[in-house]
């Protein structure tokens, strides 16, 4: 019986304005196994999603600057790239879950990237599963 290829590690991309939080984040997420890719605005996160067809995983904040703001980029990324999952993460104590994209996980800031790991590695995991059935 032949045996598949090893499946290689979920691609994220991270879009945080502020510096520190996505370095940390990344940090943390590489640490999980995660390949790692980082923007600080919706317009850069596009880009990368345009030239890296392998991110499986989109994790943005809703408040940044620039032409959108990660809710709006949440809804487009779904649009355009639907087979991407989307975790999107924020402080706002008013964020409405139905302002979110379809199939979307919210985490409320603070939050430690430890908490992210269980969802994220089942994200990982479907969109492998997802792949590899094709």
């Amino acid at each position: 019986m032949a045996r598949s290829a090893p499946l290689k590690p979920a691609t994220i991309l991270i879009v945080e304005n502020e510096a520190l939080v996505r370095l940390e984040l990344a940090a943390a997420l590489a640490d999980m196994g995660f390949i790692v890719l980082q923007a600080e605005n919706a317009d850069d996160a596009i880009a990368l999603l345009e030239t890296h067809p392998r991110i499986a995983i989109l994790v943005t904040d809703i408040t940044m600057p620039g032409s959108m703001d990660g809710l709006r980029l949440a809804h487009h990324v779904r649009g355009r790239w639907p087979p991407v999952k989307i975790v999107v993460l924020s402080g706002l104590l008013d964020t409405q879950l139905s302002e979110l994209p379809e199939d979307s996980l919210f985490v409320p800031k603070p939050y430690d990237a430890r908490e992210l790991w269980p969802a994220l590695a089942r994200m990982a995991g479907e969109t492998r599963s997802h792949a590899a059935s094709r």
